[in-house]
C-alpha cells in the first residue's frame, strides 16, 4: 500500500525538532526538496537549558556546524556525564559518564574483574574511580578524547550543555542559508484527502493555504497533524514515569561550572542543575500527585544555588509515546511523537534518531508502507528502551522518606526491565541490544551506583591470577588520576576554545 508524494516537504513548528529537521533534510537531501518551515512566534521557545548525548557531536559534524562555533553561539559547556545525587539512598553520589570503566580490553568486561575482587573482600577503589571520564567530571577538568585508541584518554565522551532560545535560531540560519523557506503563521485547519486520508495541506489564520507531499509535525506536545488531526493514540506510561510537571529557574552561576549535569532527588521527584557560561539552569521535575505546583516553586527557589535570573516557570507534560510516528504521509518528530521526562537528557537525542531514520527512509516518490513500518519500529524500540532505562533510576532505590519514593520503589514494572535487572543481579550481565542509545557502561554506572550489585560474575573473569588482578588495577587507579589531574580545567578549556559571543 502507496500514498504519492512528490518533493514539498511542510514542517509545523520550529524550534529545536523544527529546524534541526529542516537543516538535516535541507543539508543531507540537497537540491531534491522543497522545504518550507511554518511556525508562530506567539508560540516560543521552551529553553530551560539543554543537557545532550554524545551523539549531537556527529549529527552537528553532518550538518557542517564547526564544534567551536555552535557553542560559542549557544554559551554552551561541556557534559562528560550526569551526576546523580540522593537517588539509591541519602548521601549516594555517583557520575553515570559517557565512556568505559576500565581500559575494556580483558577477556569480559572490567565490571566482572571488578566485582569478583570485590566478592574476595580485595581493597580496590569504587568502580566510578575507574572511569576516565567519571574522574575528569570529578576533578572539574576537560580536554578532548585522544584519537589513539590504546591511550586511556580515548575511553570516554562527551557531550554539551547549552541555551536552547540560542540553538533553534541558530539552526535557523543555517537552514535558511540551505534554501529552507520559512513561514510565519497559526496553524488552524488541517485538509485530509477524503480516499487515503493523507493531509493535502493546512490553513493558516490569515487564510493562507500551504499545501505539501510529506508533513512534518514538530508542533510540540499539541502534536497538531498526528495526534490532532490523524487522531493517532497515545501510550501514556506515567504509571511507570509519574513525574507530570516540571518547574524551571534560572540563575546566576554561584557555584561550580561542571562538566556534567546534576540531577538531584528531592521528595517528590528530582531537580536538575545544568552550568552554562551565563547561567545556571535549574529545575524541579516533580508529580503533581504527590507535590503541588506552589510547593514547587518553593522548594525550587529554596535549592539553587545562586541569585534567581527569573522566577519560577511550570511546565506540563505526560510521558509516553505515541502508537506510531509515521501515519500516512505525516512523521512526528519531536514531542509530538512521544515524550520521556528529562532525567537522562534523551529529548535532543529523540529528534536526531528521528531525523536520521527519516533521511534513510525518505520516500523519493511515494511513500512505502515498508519503509513507514520501519520507521515506527526503530522510533518505538528507541523510546521503550529509553524507557526501562529511565524507570530503572526511580525503582533501584530503597529510599522510604516520602509517598513519592514510596511509590515508585514499590510499583511493577515492565517486564523487559525486570529480566534486565534479575540478569545483573545474578551473574553482572548486561543485556546487549544491536539498537539504542544506552550501552553497557550506562547500565553498570545505574545499577552499581544504586546498589544493584551483582551476586556473581562471569567466569572468564577467574582466567586472571588474583593477586595480579589488584595489582594492575591499582596500578590503572594511580595512572588515571595522575593523568586525569594533568588535564585543563574546565572554565579555562572554554575560555581558549569556545567563549561566548553575543553576550547579553
Amino acid at each position: 500500500m502507496t500514498s504519492g508524494v512528490g518533493q514539498r516537504v511542510v514542517i509545523v513548528g520550529g524550534g529545536t525538532a523544527g529546524w534541526m529537521t529542516a537543516a538535516a533534510l535541507a543539508r543531507l537531501l540537497p537540491g531534491r526538496r522543497d522545504i518550507r518551515l511554518v511556525e508562530s512566534e506567539e508560540i516560543g521557545i521552551v529553553g530551560v537549558g539543554e543537557a545532550t548525548l554524545p551523539h549531537i557531536r556527529a549529527f552537528n559534524e553532518r550538518l557542517g556546524i564547526r564544534e567551536a562555533d555552535f557553542m560559542s553561539w549557544t554559551r554552551g559547556t561541556f557534559k562528560l556525564g550526569i551526576e546523580f545525587r540522593d537517588w539509591g539512598k541519602h548521601g549516594d553520589s555517583y557520575i553515570h559518564p559517557f565512556g568505559t570503566f576500565g581500559r575494556g580490553r580483558g577477556e569480559v568486561d572490567f565490571h566482572h574483574y571488578w566485582a569478583r575482587l570485590k566478592m574476595m573482600g580485595a581493597d580496590i577503589p569504587p568502580l566510578e574511580e575507574f572511569s576516565f571520564g567519571c574522574m575528569m567530571a570529578r576533578m572539574n577538568r576537560f580536554d578532548l578524547p585522544s584519537t589513539d585508541s590504546s591511550s586511556l584518554s580515548s575511553t570516554f565522551g562527551y557531550a554539551y550543555q547549552f541555551d536552547a532560545t540560542l540553538f533553534a535560531p541558530y539552526l535557523r540560519a543555517l537552514a535558511e542559508g540551505l534554501g529552507v523557506r520559512r513561514t510565519e503563521g497559526m496553524v488552524v485547519d488541517v485538509t485530509r484527502d477524503g480516499e487515503s486520508g493523507d493531509i493535502v495541506s493546512i490553513t493558516l489564520r490569515d487564510g493562507e493555504i500551504v499545501e505539501g507531499d510529506l508533513f512534518v509535525d514538530c508542533s510540540g506536545f499539541r502534536s497538531l497533524l498526528l495526534g490532532g488531526a490523524l487522531e493517532e493514540p497515545f501510550q501514556d506510561w506515567s504509571h511507570w514515569l509519574p513525574a507530570d510537571r516540571a518547574m524551571a529557574m534560572p540563575c546566576h552561576t554561584r557555584t561550580e561550572v561542571t562538566p556534567y549535569t546534576s540531577a538531584i532527588a528531592m521528595p517528590s521527584g528530582w531537580r536538575w542543575r545544568i552550568p552554562l557560561q551565563h547561567r545556571t539552569g535549574n529545575g524541579y521535575v516533580y508529580s503533581s500527585a504527590f507535590l503541588s505546583d506552589d510547593d514547587a516553586a518553593r522548594a525550587l527557589e529554596a535549592a539553587v544555588e545562586g541569585e534567581p535570573i527569573a522566577p519560577p516557570r511550570p511546565l506540563r507534560f505526560r510521558t509516553g509515546r505515541r502508537e506510531r510516528s509515521w501515519v500516512n504521509n505525516c512523521v512526528a518528530i519531536g514531542l509530538a511523537s512521544g515524550f520521556l521526562e528529562p532525567l537522562e537528557s534523551t529529548s535532543i537525542y529523540l529528534v536526531q534518531a528521528a531525523i536520521t531514520a527519516l533521511v534513510e527512509l525518505f520516500p523519493e516518490t511515494r511513500v512505502s508502507s515498508i519503509d513507514r513500518d520501519e520507521f515506527n519500529r526503530v522510533i518505538d524500540f528507541e523510546y521503550d528502551r529509553i524507557r526501562d532505562f529511565l524507570i530503572l533510576h526511580y525503582h533501584a532505590t530503597t529510599r522510604d522518606d516520602s509517598p513519592f519514593w514510596n511509590y515508585v520503589r514499590t510499583m511493577s514494572v515492565p517486564d523487559s526491565l525486570t529480566e534486565k535487572m534479575e540478569l545483573f543481579r545474578r551473574r553482572g550481565r548486561v543485556v546487549k541490544y544491536r539498537e539504542g542509545v544506552f550501552l553497557d557502561a550506562s547500565w553498570i554506572a545505574v545499577y552499581i551506583g544504586q546498589g544493584v550489585l551483582p551476586e556473581g560474575y562471569d567466569p572468564r573473569a577467574e582466567g586472571a591470577d588474583a593477586e595480579m588482578l589488584i595489582q594492575s588495577m591499582r596500578a590503572l587507579h594511580g595512572q588515571i588520576r595522575a593523568e586525569v589531574a594533568a588535564k585543563t580545567g574546565h572554565l579555562d578549556y572554554i575560555a581558549r576554545y569556545c567563549p561566548m559571543a553575543n553576550a547579553a
